[in-house]
C-alpha cells in the first residue's frame, strides 16, 4: 500500500468518525427511576440534556402540594448542577489528555 492510499483511508476514516460523533450527538436516551417519578435525558455522547421530576418524587405523602413551578425550578436548579459537573469533568479531563499527549492534537480523541 502506498502513502497516498494510506492518506486516503484515514481521511475516510476521520469523516467516518465525524459522522458518527454528530449521529451520536443527535441521539436521546432517557432513563428513568421510580417507576418513571424521575427522568433524565442525555445524548449518545452522554451529555446531559433534560429531567423531569413528577411531584410524586418531591413529595410522595401528598403530591398535590407540590405545585408546577417548584417542579420547573427543581429541574432546573438539577439541571445546572449537572452541567456544571460535567463541564468541570470535561475540562478536567481535556487537561490531562493535553499532559499526556504533550498538547498535540489527536484525530478521533476529542474531549
Amino acid at each position: 500500500m502506498n502513502i497516498m492510499q494510506m492518506m486516503k483511508q484515514a481521511q475516510g476514516l476521520q469523516k467516518r468518525l465525524q459522522d458518527t460523533q454528530k449521529e451520536l450527538a443527535a441521539l436521546e436516551i432517557t432513563g428513568e427511576a421510580a417507576n418513571g417519578a424521575v427522568k433524565v435525558t442525555c445524548d449518545g455522547q452522554g451529555k446531559f440534556k433534560s429531567i423531569k421530576l413528577t411531584a410524586e418524587a418531591i413529595n410522595p405523602e401528598n403530591p398535590s402540594s407540590v405545585d408546577s413551578d417548584t417542579i420547573e425550578m427543581l429541574e432546573d436548579i438539577i439541571t445546572s448542577a449537572i452541567n456544571q459537573a460535567s463541564n468541570k469533568a470535561s475540562k478536567t479531563m481535556e487537561d490531562k489528555m493535553k499532559a499526556v499527549t504533550g498538547g498535540i492534537n489527536i484525530p478521533g480523541l476529542n474531549f
